[in-house]
């Protein structure tokens, strides 16, 4: 319509020509609408098509893109944590997805997850059936749970209302919301309010990842991959972990490069599996950094480079990682792409040995006998070396050593390390 025709509606010419003018206007729109190969009213009907329901949404480019999205991308908290309960595997060596266990998620994650649970953490499909405990520690005064909106549920869920939380997630559900699939899942693999059940959680996960929610399909991978709900499929895993890493998701990515690197599930690959850890590795992943560490310094899967090795070892050493830390002060000890730096090392080591490594606190042990490069202390170093030995690392040269140790050295060091195991077991209790 003539944009100028209601203000000429009353009389006066209108700057279109009148109604002829008008029809002539319209004539043309047509022409240059067919022109350009559709018309102009199909066009604007199909532009203003709204569908009423979010599972008829498909992602528009990729090899996803005939499975359906979710309606909104919402981005969890507690979906964003990754479970660090990895077997990592020790010298360099790579993981395989027979050895290493699958990275999940980690209840940590959740806000107020250890008021909640006096039991050790669980993670978002346990392998042990065990009723989680009553809490001892009473958390914050929880705000009120809202009834509706989009978060309820997860509201909910974070504050220990599981039971509210499944039922407002069921609601959403029968309204088609892929996300509340997964939290479904969720509840029932953890056993959160409700008994725990893989297989209701393995057949809520398996609807999130039809309706396009990428955390329903990495939780299916994982029951998939160790058999839990469902029968093990490496095969039918390795689609469910292709399908979240294609959208981004970096623990997918991580488990699919361990079943590249395994040729189970997937043709092995060590080229692909290079490039699913270096994503994971990128996003943060503290097994897809070490294991990326260990491709470097091996040459698998990408150019032997012991520099990309020692950097990749150290960025997982500063996010904690034990084994990492041990791995990269021994690089630190042998300048390894680094040059030498021996009381870096020594404060790796420490961290490691105290956080129960043998392997850290043997050479630790060694470190401090030699006393190259670092204050030689010769007490702490039999403090250490005993610590290792209870831990089951055989060493003929150290264990001399404390032979000619003089006997009040030998009795200190043997308080010491009496001491540490004593603290380190109720750690361990606790």
């Amino acid at each position: 319509m003539c944009r100028f025709r209601r203000r000429y509606a009353r009389g006066g010419p209108s700057p279109c020509g009148g109604r002829g003018g008008l029809r002539r206007l319209r004539t043309a729109r047509r022409r240059q609408a067919r022109r350009r190969g559709r018309s102009r009213r199909g066009h604007l009907s199909r532009r203003l098509h709204r569908p009423e329901a979010p599972v008829n949404r498909v992602h528009a480019t990729g090899p996803a893109a005939s499975r359906p999205l979710p309606k909104r991308p919402r981005t969890r908290r507690w979906w964003l944590a990754a479970c660090l309960s990895v077997a990592v595997v020790g010298g360099g060596s790579l993981a395989s997805a027979e050895t290493s266990s699958w990275i999940k998620r980690d209840s940590k994650a959740v806000p107020g997850a250890a008021a909640r649970e006096q039991a050790s953490p669980v993670p978002a499909a346990p392998d042990g059936g065990k009723a989680r405990a009553e809490p001892l520690i009473k958390g914050p005064p929880a705000i009120k749970v809202p009834e509706g909106g989009d978060d309820a549920a997860y509201i909910a869920f974070d504050q220990g209302h599981f039971l509210t939380a499944l039922r407002l997630a069921e609601k959403a559900a029968t309204r088609g919301d892929p996300q509340a699939h997964t939290l479904i899942g969720r509840i029932y693999a953890e056993g959160a309010g409700v008994s725990r059940d893989d297989a209701i959680a393995a057949r809520w996960y398996a609807r999130a990842a039809e309706l396009g929610d990428i955390e329903g399909a990495f939780s299916l991978g994982l029951m998939l991959a160790e058999g839990r709900g469902v029968e093990k499929n490496l095969e039918l895993a390795g689609q469910m972990f292709e399908r979240a890493a294609l959208r981004g998701h970096a623990l997918a990515n991580y488990n699919l490069a361990l079943l590249f690197l395994s040729g189970k599930g997937k043709p092995e690959n060590p080229l692909r599996a290079a490039q699913h850890l270096t994503y994971a590795a990128e996003k943060g992943v503290p097994a897809a950094q070490y294991d990326l560490a260990a491709l470097y310094q091996k040459g698998v899967g990408v150019q032997a480079d012991a520099y990309q090795a020692a950097r990749w070892l150290s960025r997982a050493a500063d996010q904690g990682m034990v084994e990492a830390q041990f791995e990269y002060a021994l690089v630190l000890l042998r300048g390894q792409g680094l040059n030498v730096d021996v009381p870096k090392a020594v404060s790796l080591l420490r961290a490691a040995a105290e956080r129960g490594h043998a392997g850290a606190q043997n050479r630790l042990a060694h470190v401090l006998a030699s006393g190259v490069r670092v204050s030689k202390d010769v007490r702490e170093a039999a403090k250490w070396r005993l610590i290792a030995r209870n831990g089951g690392i055989a060493d003929p040269e150290l264990d001399a050593m404390l032979e000619k140790l003089p006997s009040a050295d030998l009795a200190a060091a043997e308080r010491a390390a009496r001491a540490w195991l004593e603290r380190s077991s109720i750690e361990l209790l606790q």
